[in-house]
């Protein structure tokens, strides 16, 4: 453990957050800038006198939940996390699955007008999709975040005329499939509460996600190409196209139909129409 480093660390990250950015009043008299100890300790949920003793590197060797805590109340990136980790001498272990995507990776998604695209999390949560992406799976913006999830949707979503994923006519395969890479995305991440209660839920709520569980499979084979069952431009055969972002563990699933081909012309129309609601939801 650094206690100097880390001294100066938790100092230069405190002083460049303002009360505004954390939710808090700025009130009369601030003199220095940035937050004061007493509000990080506050967010940390640790004692202020504690704090000001890692502040005066004469603290103890902080616990793992407390320097979660101090990520969490400094805003700390990925990178800050781990460095803050390293100097009070307890190196992070794999954090919970990132949900930041790139800004170029935006960028990507809406430079293929002609391809419908979206970022997946490790969870299958879709954290980013272009225009045609709404157009043809859902307008993902009208959903709150936990119905963003695919595999949550795929064993516990609303299942009229026996469709559970958009339509799509390789569902089983892509349950099962998902099934094998949230396996894998388990042993990644075995203390993120966020990935045990997904797990925990489906576990509850799906014997077949269940069944699939106790098999203990991990390795999934790639999906090359599906058809989704519009309700306005009826069947839209497309290929896919996966692209790993391996320092953010994520996916960007692109796509694209056959040139020349009814579902080409289908995804054409989708791509002009964009996120406006064509029919009832699907």
């Amino acid at each position: 453990m650094d206690r100097r480093q880390l001294a100066d660390f938790l100092r230069s990250r405190r002083e460049r957050i303002t009360p505004a950015d954390v939710g808090l009043p700025a009130g009369p008299r601030r003199r220095t800038p940035g937050l004061r100890r007493e509000e990080v300790a506050q967010l940390a949920y640790i004692s202020t006198e504690y704090y000001t003793r890692l502040e005066q590197a004469r603290g103890p060797r902080p616990s793992r939940e407390v320097l979660g805590g101090l990520t969490r109340a400094l805003r700390l990136s990925d990178v800050e996390r781990d460095h803050l980790h390293h100097v009070a001498g307890a190196p992070p272990g794999p954090p919970g699955p990132s949900r930041e995507v790139r800004p170029s990776i935006l960028a990507l998604l809406h430079r293929l007008p002609q391809a419908a695209a979206i970022v997946l999390s490790a969870t299958y949560e879709v954290l980013a999709w272009n225009d045609l992406a709404a157009a043809l799976m859902e307008d993902f913006s009208a959903l709150p975040r936990r119905d963003r999830n695919l595999v949550r949707r795929a064993f516990l979503g609303p299942r009229p005329e026996g469709r559970r994923l958009y339509g799509v006519s390789d569902v089983d395969e892509f349950a099962a499939s998902a099934v094998r890479n949230l396996r894998a995305t388990a042993g990644r991440y075995p203390d993120d509460p966020e990935v045990a209660g997904l797990i925990g839920e489906l576990l509850h709520g799906s014997e077949e996600f269940a069944r699939l569980w106790a098999a203990h499979d991990v390795c999934a084979a790639p999906t090359l190409c599906t058809t989704f069952r519009h309700p306005v431009v009826g069947p839209v055969n497309v290929n896919c196209d996966v692209l790993d972002i391996s320092d953010r563990d994520q996916q960007v699933v692109i796509y694209t139909a056959d040139p020349g081909t009814p579902s080409e012309n289908a995804l054409r129309l989708l791509s002009v129409v964009g996120t406006q609601r064509m029919d009832a939801p699907l």
